[in-house]
C-alpha cells in the first residue's frame, strides 16, 4: 500500500497525532483490510520524509504516556484524506485521540519552517524558496505564528 502525503495526514488526523510506529501499524491494518496488502517500509519512509519536507506532516515532540515522544501531526499544507479501508483503524488500534496544544504545534512548525528556509537559502534553491514562500502563508493560516521576516528573507533571495 502506497500512501500520499494527504493520506498520511488523514490517518494521523484521525488520532490527533501518531508516533511513526503507530502510523505504520495504522497503515498496515488498512493495507491488510484492502485485500491483504502490506506496507512497503522503504516507500513509507520516503512518503513520510516527503510529507515532512512539504509540511503536509509536522513532527512535534510532546509527552505521551509519561515519556517524551515524537508525534506526526497533519500539517499546514495537507488536505487530509483517509485512505480506503482506514476509516475503522481508530477502532482497531488501542490509541486514544490526542488533543494537541495548537500554539505548541504552531511553534514547532515555525521552527521547522525556519530550518527549511535556512537550508533553501544556503543551497540557493530557487524552486524551494518559491515553494516556501507559499508555505509560509499556509503555516500562518494554520497556526498562531508570524513568518513575515522569513518570507522577506526568501523574497530577498529571489531578487
Amino acid at each position: 500500500m502506497d500512501a500520499t502525503a494527504d493520506e498520511l495526514a488523514g490517518v494521523v488526523d484521525l488520532f490527533g497525532g501518531l508516533t511513526r510506529a503507530e502510523l505504520e501499524r495504522a497503515l498496515s491494518e488498512a493495507a491488510f483490510r484492502a485485500d491483504g496488502q502490506s506496507v512497503d517500509e522503504a516507500a513509507l519512509e520516503t512518503a513520510i520524509e516527503d510529507a515532512l519536507e512539504s509540511f503536509a506532516l509536522v513532527r512535534h515532540e510532546r509527552p505521551v504516556d509519561g515519556e517524551r515522544r515524537s508525534l506526526l501531526v497533519a500539517g499546514p499544507t495537507a488536505f487530509p484524506s483517509v485512505p480506503d479501508h482506514a476509516e475503522d483503524v481508530p477502532h482497531i488500534l488501542d490509541v486514544d485521540r490526542r488533543r494537541l496544544d495548537r500554539e505548541a504545534v504552531g511553534e514547532t512548525a515555525r521552527e521547522q519552517f525556519t530550518d527549511a528556509v535556512e537550508a533553501a537559502l544556503e543551497a540557493e534553491d530557487g524552486d524551494r524558496i518559491r515553494h516556501l514562500i507559499d508555505v509560509s502563508y499556509d503555516v500562518e493560516a494554520w497556526a498562531p505564528v508570524e513568518l513575515a521576516a522569513e518570507r522577506e528573507r526568501l523574497e530577498g533571495a529571489l531578487e
